[in-house]
């Protein structure tokens, strides 16, 4: 598959990234110029993170060291006016299920209106990882369960050395 000219950006809060987040931004980099994974600094959605933004970054970054069309950027801004200041042309997210569709479509809906220029683009979660969610990944691993083929080493060392004493 030839990419497309553009720029786009993978909006979330990758906290943590998982092999899931991954396998988006990789698919993605393979048809898109420039992938901007943008790391949403304080979401609203989440009551705290349990890695800051920069953090998240530096997992994201050397987990896709080897794609160079790939860059990470922490952001604090409406998604739309991110897109903007990266002159993306539209917003690549996963969908892992139908319960994510509600949510996602609303989202698409809002930011077509703060910018009708800028697409809301979907890519079905492969079939291994359809099941895969950072909530869940912070849930095994708080109770001690395996999640090494779950995310990147790194972030699997992280999650054991900030869990290791509940």
């Amino acid at each position: 598959m030839s990419k497309r000219n553009g720029t786009v950006v993978c909006p979330g809060t990758y906290d943590p990234v998982t092999n899931g987040h991954l396998d988006i931004i990789t698919r993605t980099s393979k048809v898109f110029d420039k992938v901007v994974v943008g790391v949403v600094n304080n979401p609203l959605r989440k009551n705290k993170t349990m890695f800051t933004a920069e953090e998240r970054k530096a997992f994201i970054e050397t987990a896709t060291a080897d794609l160079d069309n790939v860059e990470v950027q922490v952001f604090a801004t409406l998604l739309v006016e991110f897109a903007r200041e990266n002159d993306a042309h539209a917003i690549v997210k996963g969908m892992r299920a139908i319960s994510d569709f509600e949510y996602e479509f609303e989202m698409a809906q809002l930011n077509r209106k703060l910018d009708p220029g800028i697409e809301s683009i979907y890519v079905i979660a492969s079939p291994h990882y359809s099941f895969l969610s950072s909530t869940g990944v912070k849930e095994m691993a708080t109770f001690g369960g395996d999640v090494g083929d779950l995310v990147p080493p790194g972030v699997a060392s992280a999650l054991t050395e900030r869990l290791g004493d509940r």
